[in-house]
Formats: C-alpha cells, structure tokens, sequence
C-alpha cells in the first residue's frame, strides 16, 4: 500500500509495550484503529500499517500512558454484557460494580411470584449502565434512571436506544426531580472518593464530580439515604456502592433512618463494596 508506514502490526505493538503500555491494551486500541477483532493482530501480525493508523494508534498509546481510560479511547466498555458507549463525560464502569447489578437482580428475583412488576431506579446513572443491566436482565420492571448531568444523560439515552432497552430517563440531582410514586429497588453508584484521597490525580481524566463530593466522601450517600425512606415501597430494598472502608458509615446511615435486614456485599478484591437495607413492612 502507497501509504504504509513500513512499521509492522508486531512493531506497533512492541513498541507500545517498551512505551509501558499495557500488552492488552495496546492489542485492543490496534484492534480499534483498524476496525479489526482482537484476534486478527495475531495472524497478520507482518502486515505494514497505514500511517494514519498509525499515527493515531501512537496518540492512543500516549493518551494511555497519561492514564487515560481505555474506554475513552475506544469509546466503549462491556458492562454485565452489555456493550455500553462510554464518552469522558460519564465513568468508565468498573467491573466491581457488577456486584451491585447482581445484588439488584437477586432481590428482584425475590420478590414473591404473583406481586406486580417492579418499579426501579438508578440514581446518579452516568452511561446508563446499571439501568441497562437492570432493564437487561429483568424485562419486566419498570426501570427509572436519573443523572444531574444532560451530556451524562445524553449517553446513557443513546445507549438505551442502541441497545433497544426501554428505560425511562430524567435529569435530577439525586432526589430533587425524581418522578413520583414509589419504587420497590433502589440503586446508586454515587460519587464517594474523599476529596484529599491520593487516588485522585490518576483518575484525573473522568468526571471529578462523579468521582467525589469532595469531602469524607459521604455527602451524597447521606443525602440517598436520607431521601429514599419516602421513595421506597415497605419492603422495598436501597442498594448503594461505596467505597472499600465506607461500610461501616453507609450501615450506620442506613440504621439511623430506619432500615432493617442492612447487609453487605464485597466487591472481586473481597472489600466490602456495596451495601444495602430494607425498608420496614
């Protein structure tokens, strides 16, 4: 081709790991420049690239290097299945929030056979991927998603519509313009990193304000908490993420208001990442 580079795909790759650069992140950023799967890299790994491919795939690697997230870089991420649009006006999903999907879907598996369908909201819902999976996972609930951000909002919309998942979206900080009626699950992942946490600076690249209220890092978890015992349906469940050592705090919260049967569940480290109570009746 007139426009190769000369530079081979195995190049390209090993020059991306001397540079630091994760050995499958660097396949997947590839793999994305050339519109091609993961798997084509390993059999035509002597083909020359062409120079705006390359030339692209070098800013991606030095994008990368700056810890910006792979998904930003190809403007996706699976999320329990699902295959999400990711932009850097949402977070990338973490893998450990499954956790909290699957906690979700169990206590909507609970619920006895002949009560209706069930009303569901995710607050803070940023790409839509909790909403999604919710929605994915139990067709028959009535899924709400709510976000303070519209460019959140926006991608968690075009998700929904790709997808062909019918959620329901409105723009609300928390619950200040939440739909009425009550609800028998609530979920969040809400910001909860303390402001002065040193982890901060390496997830420079995300929405700080999705990252952290600043802070101890609870506000908006009180604030959930608070707001949900007039949101929630007796015997209806609030499920919340949090952070690894915020356990404590978040079942503290949760008692003080008045729930009961608060239980935990612990994140692919074994932390205890989510935690979660019923409401009386």
């Amino acid at each position: 081709m007139a426009d190769d580079t000369g530079r081979t795909v195995a190049q390209a790759l090993a020059d991306a790991r001397a540079d630091g650069i994760d050995r499958l992140d660097a396949q997947l950023l590839l793999a994305h420049r050339l519109g091609r799967p993961r798997t084509w890299l390993l059999t035509h790994d002597t083909d020359a690239l062409p120079a705006a491919i390359d030339a692209a795939f070098a800013a991606d690697c030095r994008a990368r290097a700056d810890a910006v997230p792979l998904a930003y870089l190809t403007g996706q991420h699976e999320f329990h299945g699902l295959l999400l649009e990711v932009t850097p006006d949402v977070l990338d999903p973490r893998p450990d929030t499954e956790t909290l999907v699957d906690w979700a879907l169990a206590v909507l598996a609970g619920r006895p056979a002949d009560a209706p369908p069930p009303r569901v909201i995710d607050l803070g819902t940023g790409s839509g991927a909790i909403a999604l999976a919710l929605r994915h996972g139990w067709p028959a609930a009535e899924v709400w998603a709510l976000d303070a951000s519209p460019a959140a909002l926006a991608v968690a919309q075009r998700n929904a519509r790709r997808l062909g998942l019918p959620v329901r979206f409105a723009a609300s900080d928390w619950w200040v313009q939440c739909p009425p009626g009550r609800f028998h699950l609530v979920v969040s992942n809400p910001p909860y990193i303390a402001g002065d946490d040193p982890h901060l600076p390496a997830l420079r690249h995300e929405p700080r304000i999705a990252l952290t209220p600043e802070g101890d890092g609870l506000a908006a978890l009180r604030q959930i908490v608070a707001g949900a015992p007039p949101r929630l349906h007796a015997g209806g469940w609030l499920l919340l993420e949090h952070g690894h050592d915020q356990a404590g705090d978040v079942a503290a919260l949760l008692q003080a208001s008045g729930f009961d049967h608060i239980q935990h569940r612990p994140d692919l480290a074994g932390h205890l990442r989510c935690t979660g109570g019923r409401w009386p009746g």
